[in-house]
């Protein structure tokens, strides 16, 4: 026997990647119910190679038989099916920002904080992370082991995908149109994506920054330690998958650039590329469909003390959201739930 999964948003970016991650990742699940909303119903999404899943309503599915859901269908639909369906017995996995400040519900990177998992069953609801909070604690981890981060100032490059599959088309269609001389139409985004980077992800808050800035803030705190300082600058950028960031950190004790590669390169879920010439160093291209973060420009700050910088690439749609969701699922079956 295996147990029951419902993906809810199967038909999205993210939906279709988490089916795909739990038939390439072989999970010990009986069946797989492909949920979204109403407009959906009829259509079919892939799991696996060979299978085909019919999508039903999401807003109208009994919870009561599935064990675990995997939601990647925005926070409104978090915040009204979440809690209906953990009230039915089934345990959330939600990908949006709704849930992952609350109180009671544990926000997880599995080769991070793995412990926090432990009190799931207040609300039977598990959080995953901001795709760029994901990227960034995976990397930070092992350095904060090792000489506890003190304060860290990121700026990223985040792809299109991390807005769905229209702002994806908007790209594409914006890019196209320039060739031809078709003015560039704005839907998605607020400026012209085509051959621009823009610097505003999510809405401003008052006191100027963007609330995904603010997600890497709090989230940061809320996973690595709560005392560490975190300012970001979060952009978006032409590219359709894979999220880049420039890193810089200060730490409380002396650490060296090559302990810090060891220690990044020995940790789960973590690939040191780092060589000081061209080409010694990975891109967002070259990272999707990886599982793993990538590591490079690896160096000494020396405006502080104790100080470093790097660079690092992942694969938003995969470790920043899909992969990391089974991944919590996979330490959940493992520890937690009842053996089927």
């Amino acid at each position: 026997m295996g147990y029951k999964i419902a993906v809810v948003g199967a038909t999205g970016n993210v939906g279709r990647e988490m089916l795909n991650t739990l038939a390439e990742r072989k999970f010990p699940a009986d069946e797989i119910f492909a949920l979204a909303s109403s407009k959906s119903i009829g259509r079919t999404v892939s799991y696996g190679e060979d299978d085909d899943l019919s999508v039903s309503d999401a807003a109208t599915f009994d919870f009561s038989k599935a064990d675990i859901a995997l939601f990647s269908a925005g926070g409104e639909t978090a915040k009204k099916l979440a809690p209906k369906a953990a009230a039915a017995g089934c345990v959330v996995i939600d990908n949006s920002s709704y849930w992952r400040m609350e109180p009671g519900v544990p926000l997880v990177v599995p080769e991070v904080n793995p412990e926090a998992l432990s009190g799931y069953g207040k609300k039977n609801i598990i959080a995953n992370p901001n795709c760029s909070t994901i990227q960034m604690v995976l990397a930070l981890k092992p350095l904060h082991d090792m000489a506890e981060i003190k304060r860290i100032v990121v700026s990223t490059y985040q792809s299109v995908s991390g807005a769905g599959r229209a702002a994806m088309d908007e790209l594409f269609n914006q890019t196209r149109g320039i060739y031809v001389n078709d003015p560039p139409k704005k839907e998605e985004f607020t400026k012209q994506i085509a051959f621009n980077v823009i610097p505003h992800i999510d809405s401003f808050m008052d006191d100027g920054a963007t609330r995904e800035e603010w997600k890497m803030t709090v989230e940061t705190r809320k996973i690595l330690a709560p005392e560490i300082a975190v300012h970001a600058t979060c952009v978006r950028v032409p590219v359709f998958v894979g999220h880049g960031e420039a890193v810089n950190i200060e730490f409380e004790k002396p650490i060296t650039v090559e302990d810090a590669r060891k220690a990044m390169k020995d940790f789960p879920g973590v690939s040191v590329v780092d060589y000081r010439q061209d080409e010694g160093y990975v891109t967002p291209q070259e990272v999707q469909g990886e599982d793993n973060v990538f590591v490079s420009r690896v160096r000494k700050d020396p405006t502080v003390e104790n100080g470093l910088s790097l660079w690092c690439v992942g694969d938003n749609l995969r470790k920043g959201a899909a992969l990391n969701a089974v991944q919590i699922a996979e330490k959940l079956i493992a520890d937690f739930l009842p053996k089927k």
